[in-house]
């Protein structure tokens, strides 16, 4: 394109309709995050939510949601359809101000939605301006609109065959138009968008995650009763479920939050789920845009409805998940505070009437319960719909309107208070069953807090308290100190030898320890080898876990590099996962990655002879090939160690253990919920799905990786 040619495309119209966006596709992070998948996805989230909230509002119960194999997405859903006529403001379709106009939409005012889950109304006008292409479709009047845009410029893609972002662009110079593209049955209504990212913006390894569609969708399904979903992946990507074709999943649940704790709740059942609901009003004082333009406080009046579902389990993890409209809020806010305060609350005056039979003694103040003993295996679903709620921040993490706290309190209050006062038979049953729970529990707590406090008085570092078998380091200095945790003992005389006693202390382990996910916790602590690992760390286990108090800055799993080698790697990973779960989190427990050869250089011109390790048989390979071209002569007999015990101390310190030259790899939990199911399917008590895991992949296995 000349340079004459560029100036006339350029008017003044398109400076008017660009300004805003042009702070988009500057600093797209400001309002997605990032420009990697998770940016991606939020984009993605944004057009969806668009359609749920029209769903909420009660216009339309079907969304689909197609990822196409040109990298497009499509939303569609049955809702209203967005306006399309002229806004008098503006002079522009409804179609274009809600695309290209920054703080546009029918979410201010509460005049369009009751509720919803787009507060700013960005949201659209951001995917826009990030798109390569963007075209929408509106089902209304009896027509079919079309608009088209290109990296947040309405215009008309000349294509030729499918659409595509590739194809030639003409932008509107004087009027955008909003195309009438054909005629639809009189009452169908909806909107249809479907677009291309901008690889300007997105790199090209960034890609929609499928499994994170497929959880949000369910997720909305349970917050929306009566809402289909429909999920349809035609990439064809592999190592995904439509890798070999077209896949399709549907999410309908018609129970709403008591569907979602059931699907939620990890654990046998000591109550039904519970439905509390109700609402509350209040009152707020709101900048209001005037019909001069201006904006003016009012006081307005708000609605708050509470739909709560709740049980408790037999065990002892507490999964607790609170929404805004549909917005998840994971780190709480005001409803999740009057929701805990009123369920302990709650609770503690149903313990007090059932005093005698709990035997707890009115006059003992010690014996109260506390809000963890409440929460102990209470899986429950909190969501809260109201207009314009207030958030703590831009991520819309933590709720901030503080009349909610009073709303939710007060529906716990009477809801769950009338159920354990029900003179209905399983009502009754079930609340003795709770408050034996709970008030085992607090007792547990108390037992273990005597227990912590008598520990305590001890020294954590006085030998006579620590297992004979410790090869303990003489630094107390915690962040620099490490433990190696060694598979037997032959293992473990060599690496006395190739350790830095000063900060490295060693733990040889007997063969397989106890498979903990299947064990009780009492099986667990009379188990040798926990006991010991658990007694070395002195931070103790479980709920009492204390991060602080661990007596080392590194956990250092050194098992051998085979098969047996792996599985006790598993085991011990899941003793730390379910017992001291903080240091994964923490980033302090590491496997080691001891070497699998050893090639022997021959040096030539009177040079000694030098030692090269690989770490897996490719490395060897490719190890090997580069001697050979560089001219370089090796001995043939290379070595392949089967085991730590193999190494002799030098061998061991410079490849494994020595921190200038050895290799460590970091154990993440970068979701818990995941690996808790994974941790369940390879080594829960529950064999079938293990066994289809394993026949799942059986086509897939190398033989050659088996180590015979």
């Amino acid at each position: 394109m000349t340079t004459a040619s560029a100036e006339s495309s350029y008017t003044a119209r398109h400076l008017s309709v660009l300004e805003g966006l042009e702070a988009v596709r500057k600093r797209p992070g400001m309002y997605i995050g990032s420009t990697d998948s998770r940016g991606l996805m939020h984009c993605l989230w944004e057009i969806i939510d668009n359609s749920v909230d029209e769903a909420l509002g009660g216009f339309g119960d079907r969304i689909e949601i197609v990822l196409r194999a040109d990298s497009s997405v499509e939303v569609r859903d049955k809702g209203r359809g967005i306006p399309v006529d002229l806004e008098p403001k503006t002079g522009l379709t409804g179609v274009e101000v809600v695309f290209t106009k920054l703080h546009a939409g029918g979410k201010f005012g509460g005049g369009s939605y009751a509720a919803s889950g787009g507060l700013h109304g960005v949201g659209a006008s951001v995917v826009n301006a990030l798109s390569a292409r963007l075209d929408v479709e509106v089902d209304r009047g009896g027509k079919t609109h079309l608009m088209t845009f290109h990296r947040g410029e309405p215009g008309i893609f000349h294509d030729t065959g499918e659409p595509s972002p590739d194809a030639p662009f003409e932008p509107f110079v004087d009027n955008s138009e909003l195309s009438i593209r054909g005629r639809t049955a009189k009452g169908r209504t909806g909107t249809r968008v479907r677009y291309w990212a901008d690889p300007q913006v997105f790199p090209a390894n960034s890609l929609f995650s499928y499994d994170e569609l497929v959880t949000r969708a369910r997720q909305t399904s349970f917050l929306v009763p009566g809402l289909t979903i429909t999920v349809r992946d035609e990439r064809g990507i592999p190592g995904t479920p439509g890798a070999d074709g077209p896949h399709e999943e549907t999410f309908l649940h018609a129970g709403g939050t008591v569907d979602f704790v059931d699907h939620l709740a990890p654990d046998p059942a000591v109550t039904d789920t519970w439905h509390l609901t109700g609402s509350g009003t209040f009152s707020e004082t709101v900048p209001v845009l005037d019909g001069r333009g201006h904006m003016s406080p009012q006081e307005v009046m708000r609605e708050c409805e509470v739909d709560i579902a709740l049980r408790w389990g037999t065990g002892y993890d507490t999964e607790v998940r609170t929404f805004v409209n549909i917005i998840s809020t994971p780190k709480g806010g005001s409803h999740l505070a009057g929701f805990e305060a009123a369920l302990l609350r709650t609770l503690r005056k149903a313990v007090d009437a059932n005093a005698r039979r709990l035997k707890i003694t009115a006059r003992d103040t010690t014996e109260r319960i506390e809000k963890d003993d409440v929460m102990a295996g209470l899986t429950a679903v909190l969501t809260v719909r109201l207009a314009e709620p207030q958030f703590e921040g831009q991520t819309k993490e933590v709720l901030g309107t503080a009349p909610v706290r009073g709303i939710v309190a007060k529906v716990v209050d009477a809801e769950l208070g009338e159920i354990f006062v029900s003179p209905k038979r399983d009502h009754k049953a079930q609340s003795s069953l709770l408050l034996d729970k709970v008030v085992g529990e607090m007792r547990a707590r108390l037992s273990a807090r005597k227990q912590k406090e008598i520990s305590r008085r001890k020294n954590a570092l006085e030998t006579s308290s620590l297992p004979a078998k410790l090869a303990d380091c003489r630094s107390d200095d915690v962040a620099r100190s490490e433990l190696f945790i060694v598979e037997g003992d032959s293992a473990l005389g060599t690496a006395k030898l190739a350790r830095s006693s000063d900060f490295q202390a060693l733990l040889p382990i007997r063969g397989k320890i106890l498979n903990v996910q299947k064990a009780s916790v009492t099986d667990m602590l009379k188990n040798l080898e926990c006991a010991a690992i658990i007694q070395v760390l002195g931070a103790g286990s479980g709920r009492t876990f204390d991060l602080e108090a661990a007596r080392y800055g590194k956990i250092i799993l050194m098992t051998d590099a085979d098969v047996d080698g792996a599985h006790i790697r598993t085991l011990l990973l899941t003793l730390f996962f379910r017992y001291m779960r903080p240091l994964v989190e923490a980033g302090r427990v590491f496997a080691a990655v001891p070497p699998l050869h050893r090639v022997e250089v021959i040096g030539g011109g009177g040079r000694k002879n030098e030692y090269v390790y690989t770490y897996s048989e490719a490395e060897l390979a490719a190890t090997l090939t580069k001697l050979s071209r560089s001219g370089r002569r090796f001995k043939d007999d290379i070595q392949r160690y089967k085991g730590l015990g193999e190494m002799d101390a030098n061998q061991l310190a410079e490849t494994t253990m020595d921190p200038r030259h050895r290799t460590l790899r970091r154990v993440t939990v970068e979701g818990a919920q995941r690996a808790e199911e994974i941790f369940e399917l390879l080594m829960g008590s529950d064999v079938p799905p293990r066994k289809d895991f394993i026949i799942a992949g059986a086509d897939s296995l190398d033989r050659n990786r088996i180590d015979a």
